[in-house]
């Protein structure tokens, strides 16, 4: 049965304000805590993912999770020493077996052979200038992205929020909001919603809203009948 609030939701704009008010127990009585670690009692194998995170290298936001027990060995070549950051941001959905490779990752390319001499024991050669490595800069992954199983994300790559990747893919160039890709190289397969849509949802940024707005935005944000989202949206902006 859908809750009365809901109801009202759906069919006309309400102050804000009040919608809090009437919406005071959540599901269970709990409210959702971005902060544990098991957001699904007694199922270790999906985590959300910021309060999990050593590294001050790799910054995520809330609710963002992950189908696993822990999340940083998904982080591959990552060393300190070359600087590069991994930001994911909130509320995105990142399957098991995904990889982000990190910038580590890539080898001197500009010279005749692309062996890592300066890596390994006994060969005399010091490290490469920076400018000699193909440094791709920091990977960013946008609000309310799904990241489906196995699927690789290259150094340097930037995920517009809302974006759906394909299970599989290997992302290697930038991915707009709300656009599905999928394959290796990953390629677009469509946009998810009309380019007036896509910048209404990137004007509302229901992500940045408070949990208790966004508890209240659920029956907006998980309904298919998209003109009614839009006029949902255009009224509280």
């Amino acid at each position: 049965m859908v809750p009365e609030y809901d109801m009202i939701l759906l069919s006309e704009p309400i102050d804000a304000e009040s919608m809090f008010v009437e919406v005071s127990i959540m599901k269970n009585g709990k409210r959702p805590d971005p902060n544990v670690i098991h957001p699904i009692a007694g199922y270790d194998k999906e985590i959300y993912v910021k309060p999990t995170i050593s590294n001050p290298n790799i910054i995520v936001g809330d609710f963002t999770y992950i189908a696993d027990s822990e999340f940083e060995s998904h982080v591959t070549h990552h060393y300190e020493w070359n600087g590069d950051k991994l930001i994911i941001g909130k509320f995105c959905q990142i399957a098991a077996g995904v990889e982000f490779v990190m910038n580590g990752a890539n080898h001197q390319m500009n010279a005749v052979s692309t062996f890592p001499f300066y890596t390994l024991e006994g060969w005399n050669m010091d490290p490469p200038a920076q400018y000699d490595l193909p440094h791709k800069g920091d990977t960013v992954i946008g609000n309310d992205v799904w990241i489906g199983q196995n699927s690789v994300i290259l150094p340097g790559v930037y995920i517009g929020d809302g974006a759906i990747i394909g299970a599989n893919s290997v992302v290697g160039s930038d991915v707009e909001p709300y656009t599905i890709v999928v394959g290796n190289p990953a390629k677009v397969l469509r946009k998810r919603f009309d380019d007036d849509l896509i910048a209404l949802l990137l004007r509302f940024k229901w992500w940045d809203k408070s949990i208790e707005e966004i508890d209240c935005l659920i029956p907006i944000l998980t309904c298919s009948d998209l003109e009614k989202v839009r006029e949902q949206i255009e009224a509280r902006l």
